[in-house]
């Protein structure tokens, strides 16, 4: 049980009633097919695209639960988080529906497009050296000195409740796909979306997708213990956070398999969805399908499932600016 809440990992009745909760704040977002992807990967893919959600991210869903369920003695005070950039967006649009601050730590190198938004979203922003240890310490000085109540990007019951949600609207739409592939970073999404298949299309399996140069899921995975992130430098930076203490026990249980995707496959991925989709996403979002051209086989012939995680990209800094990425 969660001390903080005093909840337990979410139920089939829990992941329900989060859904009605944020029913009124959350976008129901498309899922989008493309023919030439499929061609390519040799899979039918289908892509529940989050890049259209409020705030640009998913993230929008967790934050909107956690914060339209707050008791009423704690409004008062405002909320508190550490977050690269979606998750603070998230946080900062919720805070402002209900009328209450948000105050939001975020690494020195985050994106200026989110830091931009949180701004304009109206959180209160603090920043700190970009390592974890640095975020938390931070957060904690912060909660010290307003007594906002802390919403945790990912490791909290009520984020994993509402990030389930987008896997539930999936399986409406796209009945019993084989795979349902996740990128995975603290793992509030990927926790969701196996307690949404546990629930609502148990003969799905769930696959996580990293960036090479962030691992610490698929390691921890391979391992059998948990394996935190150190130092990673992807280009996928709504991915450089840890597993956390709530996040990594349904992981651990629930995932088929975590798989990992080079940089400059990223960058190829991202590239691909821009000009066959049409549609913009970040390079966390692409990790996806990177990780399915990079580990092509147990895709092959499958109907699967993609969540694109988000679409807050930094226009002035794409990759194929920096990088080759050259389109196979």
């Amino acid at each position: 049980m969660d001390k903080k809440t005093g909840q337990d990992i979410p139920d089939q009745q829990r992941l329900l009633e989060a859904r009605e909760v944020i029913k009124p704040y959350v976008h129901r977002t498309p899922v989008l097919t493309c023919s030439t992807l499929d061609q390519i990967t040799g899979a039918t893919l289908f892509f529940k695209c989050e890049n259209f959600q409020k705030g640009g991210a998913f993230k929008f869903r967790g934050a909107s639960h956690a914060v339209m369920t707050l008791p009423q003695d704690q409004l008062s005070k405002g909320v508190a988080t550490h977050s690269s950039g979606n998750h603070a967006q998230a946080l900062s649009l919720a805070a402002r529906m209900r009328g209450i601050h948000a105050h939001v730590v975020m690494p020195e190198n985050a994106p200026r497009i989110k830091v931009a938004a949180v701004e304009q979203y109206g959180g209160n922003i603090r920043f700190c050296p970009p390592t974890l240890p640095d975020r938390e310490a931070t957060l904690e000085k912060v909660v010290r000195e307003t007594g906002a109540a802390e919403i945790h990007p990912y490791n909290d019951y009520r984020i994993i409740a509402g990030q389930a949600s987008v896997a539930a609207e999936i399986y409406e739409e796209v009945t019993r796909p084989d795979i349902l592939l996740v990128p995975v970073g603290g793992g509030g999404l990927l926790s969701g979306s196996i307690l949404s298949t546990r629930y609502f299309s148990p003969g799905t399996r769930v696959y996580a997708a990293e960036p090479e140069k962030a691992d610490d899921a698929h390691q921890s995975f391979r391992q059998g213990r948990f394996v935190p992130a150190d130092k990673p430098q992807t280009i996928a930076d709504g991915l450089r956070t840890s597993l956390g203490s709530k996040t990594y026990p349904i992981i651990m249980e629930g995932v088929t398999d975590i798989l990992t995707a080079s940089e400059d496959s990223i960058a190829c991925a991202m590239r691909l969805i821009w000009e066959r989709m049409k549609i913009v996403v970040e390079p966390s979002a692409a990790v996806p399908l990177a990780c399915i051209m990079d580990n092509p086989v147990p895709f092959r012939n499958t109907r699967t499932a993609i969540i694109i995680s988000g679409g807050n990209a930094d226009l002035m800094n794409l990759p194929w600016m920096n990088q080759a990425a050259s389109i196979h």
